[in-house]
């Protein structure tokens, strides 16, 4: 990484990075360095925070484990120590993070928030801006993934509500909602499992339902229901993989209409596939409801000062307010040059071709398949600059050797 010109206190203001520049140092951003790296191309990681896998570190509540076994979220080249559980803490997956960016050696550039990503059409190159330095290179890399920014909606009257409303980015414990009426707004992976969670803290929490959902077993006679279905669609078609999924949840979880939790119409994993909403895998939330300790109810048509009002006419009071709206892509925000990306932040291209974006603008983690979709892209991303990478160095070596035989004939 060169240095075209230096600060007052010695600090570049204007830097060439040799590789590809990654906006982004969660574990796609970290995924595509190793693959760089083990292709030998180096590379520069640009992070707003002060830490790796910022959104696993401070936008995370204390109880989270990943949803899927581990075997489904290793990073490509580096798998989770044999000791670690089957479903890895939020402490152990970040300990996993640090000993992987250890591994690879991978230092990345902190408090470097990108304010804007545009191509030079002249030079061929991008021009990175973050708030002190400008990076340019041949190549962009966005790793900033699809759940980059809290999600909130517009919700009628929210600005009256007297209590606290926060969002799920800052939910740590339900010990902090003790013996409180809660309205959960979500009812995803998050939503389900905060509402757990506030029940197990002597809570009372109501969970808003206001679109179909998916609710699958996390695991059926002990094997790992997406474990299932990763090997099943190796065999059958998909739609014969979700009538499948189905049944097993009728058997194991019983009809979740009668507990307000419409099925969808579309089968789970081709509506994942198709829109990226994931099907809820219970961890123990459907027995709470069933029990009546957490209440179901229907979509918010306002947001009174000590409570809200529902569609079916119903009308409670509520102590706080808790938003599991997930999260969006902070793209559109920055990234200035080309078509590639939709409004909402992602590749207009489908899986699995999203990842190459064309004049060197590449993207890890924007698959909607997790951390399976993250090493798919890595190492499609790494082995394409890799081949343009020895490319370019092949002609440098020529032409140096082509000027040392015009002197020295």
């Amino acid at each position: 990484m060169g240095s075209c010109k230096e600060g007052e206190e010695n600090q570049p203001k204007c830097l060439w990075v040799q590789g590809p520049i990654i906006v982004g140092a969660g574990p796609s951003g970290l995924a595509v360095s190793a693959c760089l790296k083990d292709n030998g191309v180096p590379s520069v990681i640009l992070e707003r925070s002060d830490c790796i896998a910022s959104l696993w570190q401070q936008k995370t509540y204390d109880r989270l484990k990943l949803h899927l076994p581990k075997q489904f979220c290793e990073l490509p080249l580096f798998g989770f120590p044999e000791n670690f559980p089957k479903y890895p803490t939020k402490h152990q997956f970040m300990s996993y993070m640090e000993s992987y960016a250890a591994h690879f050696c991978i230092e990345p550039r902190f408090k470097q928030a990108v304010q804007s990503a545009e191509f030079d059409h002249v030079g061929g190159i991008w021009k990175v801006q973050t708030q002190d330095c400008k990076y340019f290179s041949r190549w962009l890399i966005v790793a900033t993934g699809e759940n980059d920014e809290p999600f909130t909606p517009e919700i009628p009257g929210i600005e009256r509500f007297q209590g606290p409303v926060v969002h799920t980015s800052v939910y740590k414990s339900g010990s902090d909602f003790r013996k409180q009426r809660v309205l959960v707004v979500g009812c995803g992976n998050s939503g389900m499992e905060v509402s757990l969670d506030l029940c197990r803290h002597n809570a009372s929490p109501h969970i808003v339902v206001r679109n179909s959902v998916h609710v699958l077993p996390r695991e059926v006679f002990g094997i790992s229901t997406f474990g299932m279905a990763v090997f099943l669609l190796k065999w059958i078609p998909l739609r014969l993989v979700d009538m499948f999924l189905l049944l097993l949840a009728n058997f194991t979880l019983g009809n979740t209409d009668r507990l307000g939790l419409r099925r969808p119409k579309t089968g789970p994993i081709e509506l994942k596939n198709a829109t990226g909403k994931t099907p809820v895998l219970d961890v123990g939330t459907l027995s709470q409801i069933k029990s009546g300790k957490i209440k179901v109810m229907e979509g918010v048509r306002e947001i009174t000062r000590n409570g809200a009002k529902f569609v079916d006419g119903q009308e409670r009071e509520f102590d706080s307010i808790i938003l599991a709206t997930g999260y969006k892509s902070n793209v559109p925000c920055w990234l200035m040059s080309g078509d590639f990306f939709t409004k909402e932040g992602m590749p207009k291209t489908p899986f699995p071709n999203s990842w190459r974006g064309g004049k060197g603008l590449y993207t890890v983690g924007f698959t909607r398949r997790g951390l399976l979709g993250t090493a798919s892209d890595a190492g499609n991303v790494a082995r394409d600059i890799a081949d343009q990478w020895r490319t370019i160095r092949g002609c440098k070596s020529s032409c140096n050797s082509h000027m040392i035989l015009k002197r020295h004939p």
